[in-house]
């Protein structure tokens, strides 16, 4: 029987990672490693390649067992951060001064020297005054000052785009490449909108370079399903569609180490950190779903969505910094960057004789590195993986592990050069490392709002155990090192859905607002890659920016399979007992249907709640909650009960509940309405989908951060 094989590929900093997984049973059934080509002329699109085929040539893998296959791309956030970007023309049009005005996007300036930025023209068109001849004259005019690529943005042009749509047609026939402002986002806001346009066309030939050699590659080793790339809000889209939109890959790297620890790891409430070398990357998963933010471009807010994941400068190969006295601190700089080696990764026969020198590993760096220069005359660093060697933190087997007797010679050799013990030396540079981290952590944790007490830290990267379990037991919190750390990324990318979005700002929305915008997410999903039956969308309002949004997700094929095996009773109260740190006994089933368990216990006068499905999956987890079961028909009883009596008032303030609806076998998460005339019709959009009798189990949970 032939297998059907899912292919995951991450481009990092350092190494390209092909990840094979086993499509029925998600067991991990090879792994294909290369450094990444960043000095390639293909660029690192050849290392994609490469790490693909070596991962089906050294695993058995036939070609045509591949049925999924997909990589994240660090070429969009590199060309912008590198300047490898086209001059963008922009055509803007409208009828008023105040267009004019917002659509004249400046240069776009890329970083902080302002030596890398796109470079923009401007010109506009009154609609009043606005004709093909028009329009192909200032095409033209554009081309002649210098622009490569040109952008169509269009006041109210979400509502109606037909100008827009023939701007594009009419650059498309002059050879350029030309992006819609509508197409990019459905937002209102014309400036905003018209700057993430540019952002995209800017990038557009580039992208389209790696695009084309990267699917030839592919087609050439005999495979034959849709290339899908990576979209930095974690989910995946057709490589056509990218050709479109290139922008929505953006920080696709950080977003597939999230997913990974969403699906692979079954994490619900977690901050997830993926620790390499470099840097540590560090995002939030809120009960069962990735966290996500507009990304920021040149100090501007854009309208491109990615998960909220955080770069932090402290990682596994960070370089310690120390005035006479004491560790000063952790980073940014790594031993990478200085072209040293670790000292935990270097024989003790080789650490004779070490001695502190003071160095300045790149131009402009503060000059107070440490390295050890040893009798051999070569020098080495020491690193915040030497330390959690030396303090015996990290264990044999694991990727960081190294040799400890190195590591102790050398930050000896510091801790008498600062005059302190050994193994003070070695706390303070874990502590200056942690720090960094735990900054990050509690302001994610608080800009996301999630429940101190519900959160563990889940690590991934190959830096992970040298710094995750200290920041951990620094914060009095639980946590996990993901089993196959090292290529949680490349995981997370073969287990990623097909993802649109699609928002807009409607005041009051009506149900038919709400079932027009639920149909172009599925219509927007498909065009990416999703089978039509395997769409779920998810549909949210925000009361106080009057923002609706549609987030569809399905996958590239219909499941004929489930993709885990199914967990009894016992087995999902020995799991939530854990997710909950009580012991067994004092966890009670509330309410169970064919696809959830409901379990609780009780905390402080409250009944903390875990929701986890058939498969193991906690899929929300909340520290005040209840939960009926009931039907289809009398949802709205419970809830209109649940939101007067969960409610949370505070000074003059009313926290409304959160509500949860388990249908089907999909939990519908309703939290941040507002208002229950709101929640009862973004509720009736996704209930016209299912009889009235079908059973369902409805959640409500206090607010009470």
């Amino acid at each position: 029987m032939k297998r059907a094989i899912r292919v995951g590929i991450d481009v990092g900093g350092t190494h390209t990672k092909a990840v094979a997984i086993d499509n029925d049973t998600f067991e991990i059934v090879g792994i294909g490693s290369v450094k990444t080509t960043h000095d390639d002329p293909l660029g690192v699109s050849a290392g994609v390649v490469q790490a693909f085929e070596k991962c089906l040539k050294d695993n058995g893998i036939a070609p045509e067992e591949v049925t999924f296959i997909a990589h994240s791309t660090t070429q969009a956030t590199n060309a912008l951060l590198e300047g490898d970007v086209a001059v963008t023309g922009v055509v803007g049009m409208g009828n008023s001064f105040l267009a004019k005005r917002q659509v004249a996007i400046d240069d776009i300036v890329l970083d902080e020297t302002g030596k890398h930025r796109i470079k923009t023209h401007n010109r506009y068109l009154s609609l009043k005054k606005y004709d093909r001849n028009a329009a192909k004259r200032t095409i033209e005019e554009l081309v002649g000052a210098g622009a490569e690529v040109i952008v169509a943005s269009q006041a109210f042009g979400v509502d109606d785009n037909l100008e827009e749509q023939e701007v594009a047609e009419i650059g498309k026939e002059m050879g350029l490449e030309v992006s819609q402002a509508s197409d990019i986002s459905k937002m209102y806001g014309l400036s905003k909108r018209t700057r993430t346009a540019v952002i995209n066309a800017s990038i557009l030939p580039k992208m389209f370079e790696t695009a084309d050699s990267t699917e030839s590659s592919v087609r050439q080793a005999g495979i034959n399903v849709p290339l899908m790339i990576m979209r930095g809000d974690g989910g995946v889209m057709d490589i056509n569609e990218m050709r479109k939109r290139p922008v929505l890959t953006m920080l696709s790297g950080p977003a597939a180490s999230t997913v990974g620890a969403l699906m692979y790891l079954k994490a619900s409430n977690a901050v997830f950190f993926e620790v390499g070398g470099t840097s540590t990357d560090i995002g939030v998963i809120k009960n069962g779903r990735p966290m996500i933010d507009y990304s920021v471009v040149g100090g501007h807010k854009t309208l491109i969505s990615s998960l909220d994941v955080h770069v932090s400068g402290v990682a596994g190969g960070s370089m310690v910094r120390a005035d006479r006295n004491s560790v000063v601190a952790a980073g940014p700089r790594s031993a990478h960057i200085a072209k040293l080696p670790y000292v935990a990764f270097t024989p003790p026969e080789e650490i004779v004789d070490p001695k502190v020198v003071r160095i300045q590993p790149l131009e402009n760096d503060p000059d107070d590195y440490i390295a050890i220069e040893c009798a051999n005359g070569k020098r080495y660093a020491i690193t915040v993986t030497c330390a959690a060697n030396s303090l015996g933190l990290v264990k044999e087997g694991d990727y960081s592990y190294g040799y400890p007797e190195s590591c102790n010679k050398a930050i000896g050799a510091l801790a008498a050069d600062l005059g302190m013990s050994l193994e003070a030396c070695a706390t303070q540079i874990m502590d200056k490392a942690s720090d960094v981290v735990i900054k990050v952590i509690n302001l994610l944790a608080d800009k996301h709002k999630v429940e101190r007490s519900q959160i563990s830290l889940v690590g991934g990267g190959g830096g992970a155990t040298a710094l995750l379990p200290y920041t951990a037991k620094r914060m009095g919190l639980g946590y996990d090192i993901a089993k196959h750390a090292e290529v949680i990324s490349s995981i997370g990318v073969a287990l990623a859905m097909v993802r649109d979005v699609v928002e807009r700002v409607i005041p009051n929305p009506s149900p038919q607002d709400l079932e027009d915008i639920r149909n172009e997410a599925i219509q927007s999903a498909t065009k990416s890659g999703a089978s039509p039956e395997t769409i779920e969308v998810q549909m949210e309002i925000d009361a106080q920016t009057n923002k609706v949004r549609a987030i569809a997700t399905g996958s590239t094929e219909v499941r004929t399979t489930d993709l885990s095996a199914k967990v009894d009773e016992a087995e999902a109260l020995k799991l939530v007992a854990k997710s909950m740190q009580v012991p067994e006994d004092k966890v009670h089933l509330i309410e169970e249907n064919d696809y959830f368990f409901c379990f609780g216990t009780m905390k402080n006068d409250h009944q903390e709640m875990r929701i986890i499905d058939k498969k193991g999956f906690i899929k929300v987890q909340r520290g005040d909650a209840e939960a009926k079961k009931t039907t289809v028909g009398g949802i709205r009883n419970i809830v209109d009960t649940y939101w007067e009596d969960l409610a949370v008032y505070k000074s003059d303030i009313k926290l409304a509940p959160d509500i949860y609806l388990c249908i089907g076998a999909k939990v519908i998460d309703y939290t941040g309405m507002l208002e229950l005339s709101q929640l009862h019709m973004v509720m009736d959009t996704e209930l016209m989908q299912h009889g009235g009798k079908e059973e369902v189990i409805v959640v409500g949970a206090r607010n009470n951060l």
